[in-house]
């Protein structure tokens, strides 16, 4: 079973939580938090390259101790305030008429190095070290990761419990979506969240957050090798984390743009496609518009945006393994049959030739980048399930690149873990 603790949270006030919260570190380039960060806003502590004028290199030490200072700051401003006692909180997110609910918790880092936070994707050590840097020097977990489990009746009840109260927080972002924030001050519930966790959760799915949950899990490490008294209750071992039922969680499609079709001319990359997949024209151009966007309508259906106009690409049987968890999923069956067999595409992680594009941003960027010149074809995919996502995950195995994405993403500076 999973280990897991409230934490008595730093979080702004609330008449001053639109101000203090932002994106994730990762959304915005510095450029765009320049652009978007206030006085109060935490993009000044996730991203302190923005106070320099140039901006600086976000590595660079100074920036690094730009960030310690602003956190500082904040605290003694007022703009960041510890709660007196360790809670559990409850964080809603709302994109359209869907709404997603998680408790807001510490993991423990042992469940990392045993599997019981389960990844499915590779981490790059660079964005490890990067993100180890914030975690040691600021001695807190300034942004949450996004953990998953599986449905579990009576902590879906006290969630809904929890919710039907007034929330301590409660705002629409910039994309328009809705942020909700209660604080779990009944002492019983606290410890009954703690004791369910720890008795009947098996395991924690790392949904977005790969490289802060091993950053984490490494800085807890160091931690431990230098204090020669540790016990393993220490707050260093602990790291926080936003877990969802995985009944509430939608993964959206994400897609693929390549800048040429590998020197073939179009009319021979439709022909080369149809060995594996039965090629039908889905829409072109009518009356001086654009063709109209078609998104796939199921699992190994891909979309394809080629001269203007739109194709279902619907793989032929035996070109994928509905046996193996890896081999059936579309990303799968896409980059071995186009984009490597065709397109000579074989390291995603590296070739410059291809891109990638998250679902939120619609099939009309896909027609776009390709309409614009700038890309040659686009692919659109069926999205990943969670339970595709958790059957690999509990297999080991690791998805290819770019798989899934998850909307919307967790607001930074609802709450803060420091590791003492």
């Amino acid at each position: 079973m999973v280990r897991v603790k409230p934490f008595a949270a730093v979080r702004p006030p609330k008449e001053l939580v639109t101000e203090v919260a932002a994106p994730p570190y990762d959304v915005l380039n510095s450029a765009e938090a320049l652009a978007m960060a206030g006085e109060k806003s935490l993009l000044h502590i996730t991203k302190p390259e923005i106070d320099f004028n140039p901006i600086a290199d976000e590595h660079a030490q100074p920036v690094y101790d730009r960030a310690v200072a602003n956190y500082k700051a904040w605290k003694e401003r007022g703009w960041l305030v510890r709660d007196p006692v360790e809670r559990y909180y409850v964080y809603a997110q709302t994109m359209g008429k869907r709404t997603q609910y998680g408790l807001v918790l510490c993991a423990h880092t042992d469940d990392y190095a045993t599997g019981r936070i389960k990844k499915h994707e590779l981490t790059r050590k660079d964005k490890e070290d990067d993100r180890m840097i914030h975690v040691r020097i600021q001695n807190a977990n300034i942004e949450p990761v996004f953990f998953a489990y599986k449905d579990h009746p009576e902590l879906n009840a006290i969630v809904a419990a929890v919710a039907a109260g007034k929330p301590e927080y409660r705002f629409t972002d910039e994309n328009g979506f809705g942020h909700t924030f209660w604080v779990i001050a009944d002492d019983a519930v606290n410890a009954r969240i703690t004791e369910i966790f720890t008795t009947q959760v098996d395991a924690f799915y790392v949904a977005d957050g790969h490289h802060r949950t091993a950053a984490a899990a490494r800085v807890g490490a160091e931690k431990k090798a230098q204090n020669p008294h540790h016990t393993g209750d220490e707050e260093y071992n602990f790291f926080m984390a936003v877990c969802f039922p995985q009944s509430q969680l939608q993964i959206i499609d994400y897609n693929r743009v390549v800048r040429d079709l590998n020197g073939m001319a179009p009319e021979a990359f439709l022909k080369a496609l149809e060995e594996d997949f039965e090629v039908a024209l889905a829409a072109k151009p009518r009356c001086g518009r654009p063709a109209k966007p078609v998104a796939p309508a199921r699992l190994h259906q891909f979309s394809m945006y080629l001269g203007g106009r739109w194709y279902t690409l619907d793989a032929k049987p035996g070109r994928y393994d509905d046996t193996d968890p890896i081999g059936v999923l579309d990303v799968t069956v896409l980059s071995t049959l186009v984009l490597d067999k065709l397109l000579g595409i074989k390291d995603l992680r590296t070739d410059k030739r291809i891109d990638f594009v998250g679902g939120i941003r619609g099939l009309g960027e896909l027609s776009r980048r390709v309409d614009s010149g700038e890309m040659a074809v686009a692919f659109a995919l069926y999205p990943v399930s969670m339970d595709q996502l958790m059957a690999i995950a509990d297999s080991g195995a690791i998805m290819p690149p770019k798989t899934t994405w998850f909307e919307p993403k967790l607001r930074s500076g609802l709450a803060i873990h420091e590791l003492d």
